[in-house]
């Protein structure tokens, strides 16, 4: 029988490779699209077994929607030990949901029980507790494509095996343009700028790829310089200084495989030799419904992590050296000459330049009589490091 099913597959690939060879033509096949799917609950996080533990809970929606996936509000979430007690979460923002400061036994299992305001009830499987050995390194290499961010670590136990990373990178931005004037529109008026742009500010963001490995077929429980980051020798994240956080998991196989298939099913689809889709079964059930799916895999582990910096200097000579403002050249640029006084009856083309969101003054054009004889404008986008991140120094930099 696997026999038979394996050639019947391979059979139907054959034709499909020898009528794409042939140049046949392909008749495109348009699915019925569900106008009302059905709305699962999603569940985001995992307990935390040495620190605070944050769920977020949202619904799931149509694949051509163009909205953020529904939030899901006011339920209540409890931690549950099992023949033990538990540990309420309460919501902090739309959807998310957060404990109190916890340490778990790592001899006894939890689980996760929701209770939704529509009178649903869901629970995680109870899991066994893993404690996540320490970051050993985190590292960076420059190659031929870029800066290349390794983690390593390493078990002498031999009870991890199963990894999972993220990451969150900070990077700060330095405008090359200072505003020194600004447009009034309500007074229709140049005049210096108040509130002055700030010199620096700071970007960060989530990873949002699944980073795992597992060290099952290895004689020892070490990972050594797995690749968590890559970045291009001009990328606008090494200007000035990048650095990135690192949080190792340690998971239980069941979840491991979880992140594995949802890995393969997000990731590693799009041509005829990719594995095929598959259904992601989490550890979520509704408890009245059975029915009724819940997306999501809740394990119980705590996490390590490691900061690394890299400052442009650092870096092989002429990488980093982008601002990310190199498109801030003409027609980013606007030259606009003034009127005979230069905060009355501003003209036209002034307040088109000015008053326009999309472009910032930057400074009076003075002839060498000392009389202003043109205004500079730049894009908004070369100058507006507000709009681009904070200005608030991050307390790690």
């Amino acid at each position: 029988m696997k026999m038979s099913l394996v050639f019947h597959r391979l059979s139907w690939l054959g034709v499909l490779v020898l009528a794409w060879l042939a140049g046949s033509c392909v008749e495109p096949y348009a699915p019925a699209i569900v106008s009302a799917p059905p709305s699962y609950l999603v569940v985001d996080g995992f307990l935390n077994a040495r620190g605070s533990t944050t769920i977020r809970l949202s619904r799931t929606t149509a694949v051509a929607s163009k909205t953020a996936p529904p939030a899901e509000t006011k339920a209540k979430l409890f931690i549950e030990q099992e023949n033990g007690p538990r540990y309420p979460l309460a919501e902090t923002a739309a959807g998310t949901y957060v404990s109190a400061t916890l340490t778990f036994d790592a001899a006894r299992r939890y689980r996760l029980l929701i209770a939704t305001q529509r009178g649903q009830d869901y629970a995680s499987d109870f899991v066994a507790v893993k404690l996540s050995v320490p970051v050993d390194e985190v590292s960076w290499k420059p190659e031929t494509d870029g800066v290349r961010v390794f983690v390593s670590t390493h078990d002498d136990t031999r009870a991890s095996q199963y990894y999972r990373w993220e990451y969150e990178q900070t990077w700060e931005i330095r405008p090359p343009y200072q505003p020194l004037i600004e447009y009034d529109n309500a007074l229709n008026e140049l005049r210096d700028i108040r509130v002055r742009y700030p010199l620096s500010c700071w970007v960060s963001d989530q990873s949002n790829r699944i980073l795992i490995s597992k060290t099952t077929p290895l004689a020892k429980d070490v990972v050594s310089n797995f690749r968590v980051q890559t970045l291009s020798p001009d990328s606008p994240l090494l200007a000035v200084r990048y650095s990135i956080l690192v949080r190792q998991h340690v998971l239980t196989q069941a979840e491991y495989g979880y992140w594995e298939l949802l890995r393969r099913n997000t990731e590693s689809i799009g041509t005829l030799f990719d594995p095929q889709p598959a259904q992601v079964v989490g550890n979520i059930s509704n408890l009245r419904n059975p029915d009724d799916l819940a997306l999501g895999f809740v394990g119980a582990h705590s996490t390590t992590e490691q900061r690394l910096f890299i400052a442009q200097p650092e870096l092989p000579r002429g990488w980093g050296r982008r601002s990310g403002y190199e498109s801030c050249v003409p027609p980013d640029t606007v030259y606009v000459t003034p009127p005979k006084t230069e905060l009355a009856d501003v003209p036209a083309k002034l307040k088109s330049s000015f008053g326009n969101p999309g472009f910032l003054p930057i400074d009076r054009v003075y002839s060498d009589m000392g009389v202003v004889i043109a205004y500079i404008a730049k894009a908004k986008d070369c100058v507006d490091c507000r709009e681009r991140g904070s200005a608030v120094r991050p307390s790690f930099w």
